[in-house]
């Protein structure tokens, strides 16, 4: 058994060895750099110890270069979660840490973390920056929309969205020196044509010539993103050849998107195996109820702490599903948040959709939605108890006859 204590130019090792014969185990360190170099360093004195298990904590990135190179030469290389191997305070030194991290793997104290296959981090690290560019746009756009509201253009007062095709063209038409509020809200078109008398009033500013620099630029970096992300949008599509029957299984949930299902996929590998339920899975993406109880007590713990990559791409399918009609989730999501409020009926869909998720993939079987009168017709009785409880605190009498079917 050994642990790193990995960092960015360096990496300290400790193995756990018993002499044979002997009940005293021996902590043996050594310090290695991270360069490719330095980790066959590492790996050959681990072999040389015959060592086993290797373990080391999930901190930053600095664990990737390690874990890749040296999986594989080892029976089991654990990655492990840092908060579920904290020592107790006092002198924290490198070799501590790593001692201190042999020690309570070798004694079964931590679990180790789901590390993907190659191909599965490969898809993972595109589907992840294509979400970091996507978030660098909208953040772009309400840039532009703060230069705007500076100007006292009000854009965005009438119109839902600001880079629509009518709004780019009010916008370039600014910038090209047109300030008449008539001329630009004439520029508008298809929908937006009805509501020419309220852009007039709304496009009515002060929009000057620094205003249209920074607004060039913005739309400059606009259009860069949009390259980039359908640039990494062609490369996972052409990477989830293999996954394509799995994304069409996901595509059947409503609120799913292309997007959403290539997330899926590469976030969890699309091999369920590795969690043994549903809840399993909810839980490792940060959509189940964290637990806290204490004296018997059960206090408000929230959701537990998960996968952010997937529990955020998992909230947006669930906020689509919850405007979906006649379906399920959408009425799933109405009988929550009439008790919860949004934030938690949003959550408890997001954990149905990758509850379903996680069958669809165990089972190979399409979604099956249940219907928008699910809860109306699977507790018949109750709703009928219920009612006529409701009924009679009123102050009616309440006979029920059942109509002929």
């Amino acid at each position: 058994m050994a642990g790193l204590d990995v960092h960015r130019d360096s990496v300290t090792v400790c193995a756990l060895i018993r002499e044979e014969g002997e009940a005293e185990v021996i902590a043996d360190k050594a310090r290695f750099g991270t360069t490719a170099s330095g980790v066959a360093a590492l790996a050959a004195w681990l072999a040389a110890r015959e060592v086993t298990t290797v373990a080391m904590e999930a901190t930053g990135v600095y664990w990737k270069p390690v874990l890749y190179r040296i999986e594989g030469l080892f029976e089991e290389v654990w990655l492990v979660n840092a908060q579920h191997v904290k020592n107790v305070p006092g002198r924290k030194t490198d070799m501590a840490d790593a001692e201190w991290l042999a020690d309570v793997v070798a004694h079964g104290m931590v679990r180790p973390s789901f590390v993907p296959p190659l191909e599965i981090r490969e898809l993972r690290e595109l589907t992840r920056y294509r979400k970091t560019l996507v978030d660098e746009r909208s953040r772009e756009i309400q840039r532009l929309d703060k230069v705007l509201q500076d100007t006292g253009i009000k854009l965005t007062s009438v119109a839902s969205r600001l880079m629509t095709k009518s709004g780019r063209k009010m916008i370039e038409a600014l910038i090209a020196g047109e300030t008449d509020p008539v001329v630009l809200a004439n520029l508008a078109e298809g929908r937006m044509r009805p509501k020419i008398p309220e852009l007039v009033e709304a496009m009515d500013g002060m929009f000057r010539s620094h205003h249209g620099v920074v607004c060039t630029q913005i739309l400059a970096h606009i259009d860069y993103l949009d390259t980039s992300i359908a640039a990494l949008s062609e490369e996972v599509v052409a990477r989830m050849g293999p996954f394509e029957p799995a994304i069409a299984l996901l595509e059947t949930i409503p609120g799913v998107s292309r997007i959403t299902a290539e997330v899926i996929v590469a976030e969890t590998g699309a091999d369920m195996s590795r969690f043994p339920t549903a809840g399993h899975l909810c839980a490792w993406a940060g959509v189940a109820p964290a637990s806290n109880e204490s004296a018997g007590k059960h206090r408000p713990a929230g959701t537990r702490k998960g996968q952010r990559w997937l529990r955020r791409h998992l909230i947006e399918a669930a906020r689509a599903a919850s405007r979906t009609k006649d379906t399920y989730l959408s009425a799933h999501y109405q009988q929550i948040r009439r008790r919860r409020g949004d934030n938690k009926a949003i959550v408890a869909v997001a954990n149905t959709i990758l509850a379903v998720a996680w069958h669809l993939l165990t089972t190979g079987e399409t979604y099956h939605d249940l219907g928008a009168d699910y809860f109306q017709t699977s507790d018949r009785d109750g709703q009928t108890r219920r009612l006529t409880r409701r009924l009679e605190q009123l102050g009616y009498t309440v006979t029920l006859e059942e109509t002929a079917a």
